[in-house]
């Protein structure tokens, strides 16, 4: 007998419009995108969740959160616990799971990382750092979307690389990105990951 997920997608990054497609926001850029890959609603804004951009369908729900990157703990685990509470039964609650979609500094444009369980660390990432304090001691699905990093190592230096917009080539690369995060969701869904 094959598990059945429910299954809530959320992305982290840095509101749009003023944000959209900057390499800090590739989490929203890829949820964007994914939206085709799993045949979910168009976004909409929905106030239950956080006032976050909400994408469904029967099998996914895809959410998009409305805070700045470093603020982004308490509207992820609003929203959670929205999704939870719209779920039937307890067997399914207790399925449920929370995959989150995030830019990852330390991994080459194009490749995703799937970290699974609590322990992982977050590198330094102050969205996922938002996160894990506001979902504490939670089990859930990291998925980080590789951004590359500059040459420097100087914090002005990096903060101006991840805040720039993503050339027409890197957002056609996260296009491919989402078809890879689709697979992985849909392995999460079923119960094999």
């Amino acid at each position: 007998m094959s598990i059945v997920r429910p299954i809530f997608v959320a992305s982290i990054g840095n509101p749009s419009p003023t944000y959209t497609n900057t390499l800090h926001s590739a989490g929203h850029t890829v949820l964007t995108l994914l939206r085709t890959w799993l045949l979910t609603s168009p976004f909409e804004k929905s106030r239950p969740y956080a006032s976050g951009l909400l994408s469904t369908s029967p099998d996914y729900t895809l959410w998009q959160s409305p805070s700045l990157m470093n603020l982004s703990g308490k509207p992820v685990s609003t929203a959670w616990r929205t999704f939870l509470s719209s779920l039937s039964t307890q067997e399914d609650k207790t399925a449920a799971r929370l995959v989150l979609v995030h830019d990852e500094l330390e991994l080459p444009i194009g490749k995703i990382k799937v970290r699974e369980g609590k322990g992982a660390s977050t590198k330094g990432h102050n969205g996922l750092k938002s996160v894990l304090g506001a979902l504490p001691g939670m089990d859930f699905t990291r998925v980080g979307v590789g951004i590359g990093r500059c040459v420097s190592r100087e914090s002005r230096d990096v903060a101006a690389y991840v805040m720039r917009k993503m050339t027409p080539d890197e957002v056609e690369i996260m296009a491919d990105v989402a078809g890879q995060v689709s697979a992985v969701v849909r392995e999460i869904r079923r119960g094999v990951r």
